[in-house]
């Protein structure tokens, strides 16, 4: 049975963004597991299913409905115990929560607010008044002032990811010679600016970028199914 994700789309549903989505349709894909995005916009998500839910991702795998990409990913670890495994042991799964929270900190930080002007650009005009008033009061300020000075904060953004940097110098993935969730919940960050904005997050000589190349060529170039913007 075909898994349905739903994914989170501006005015083009060919065109998703969501990091966490994202992170899901990597690990899906990396379980070999069948599944159709299914185009949900911001405004749209509490009519999902049975209203109940305020994020995605969400996903429907027959009678289940999961909600949030780490609940997610842990679900298809059970559920899926013969594919490919997401997390090598239990280890995986620590290293895992830990780099959510590092990315959470170090990537959201800077990428959320950098992008901010091109995701309302992206979206259709429902959605970019809900957008502009949601994230205005999240920040505190107008969208424009939220974003500007991204390219004064770069070098301190990408100075931050040395210790990913060093780590990727010695091993083709994250998770060491094959990757693991750890690697996709990175990716999706990185996935989400390159959807979004061709503003360049890294220099092209960095480890990480050449990382997140290979990631992106993975499952039969599942990343690569989104041109990047231009």
């Amino acid at each position: 049975m075909t898994i349905a994700l739903y994914d989170l789309v501006g005015a083009d549903e060919a065109r998703p963004f969501s990091p966490h989505c994202w992170k899901i349709a990597f690990a899906l894909a990396h379980k070999g597991l069948e599944f159709k995005s299914m185009p949900v916009r911001f405004t749209e998500i509490g009519k999902i299913e049975t209203g109940a839910f305020k994020t995605v991702p969400v996903i429907r795998d027959g009678e289940r409905l999961c909600v949030d990409s780490f609940e997610i990913a842990l679900y298809l670890e059970d559920a899926y115990p013969d594919r490919p495994s997401l997390f090598g042991g239990e280890g995986g799964k620590a290293l895992s929560r830990f780099v959510e929270k590092w990315a959470q900190a170090t990537l959201t930080g800077y990428i959320g607010p950098s992008l901010l002007l091109e995701i309302h650009a992206a979206l259709d005009p429902a959605d970019q008044a809900y957008f502009r008033d949601s994230r205005e009061k999240r920040f505190g300020r107008t969208l424009e002032e939220t974003a500007k000075g991204r390219e004064d904060r770069l070098e301190g953004f990408r100075a931050s990811l040395l210790p990913l940097r060093l780590m990727l110098s010695g091993q083709p993935f994250i998770g060491g010679q094959t990757p693991l969730f750890a690697d996709y919940i990175v990716a999706g960050f990185f996935q989400w600016a390159r959807v979004i904005s061709p503003f360049p997050l890294l220099a092209a000589d960095d480890p990480v970028a050449a990382w997140f190349e290979r990631c992106l060529d993975l499952h039969d170039g599942i990343g690569r199914r989104v041109p990047a913007a231009c």
